[in-house]
């Protein structure tokens, strides 16, 4: 039996950096569910982060996690 996970891509702003990148990603990451994140940053613009996960996120959980990074999701 496979294991099932789920893929949650949204949009992050004010990113500029590597040490950006590194805050949001160690914020998702303490996340119970989070099995792996990917950022495909984006300094003049929203960056991509990619969430993988064994349940879906509730998008209030997200948007905490990327508000304590200093962070905004673009809706």
């Amino acid at each position: 039996m496979s294991e099932q996970t789920t893929t949650t891509t949204f949009g992050v702003t004010g990113m500029t950096c590597g040490n950006c990148v590194r805050h949001v990603t160690e914020e998702l990451e303490q996340i119970d569910a989070v099995k792996s994140v990917s950022i495909e940053l984006v300094t003049d613009g929203a960056s991509q982060v990619t969430v993988v996960s064994d349940d879906e996120i509730p998008a209030d959980t997200l948007r905490h996690a990327i508000d304590e990074a200093g962070y905004s999701i673009v809706v």
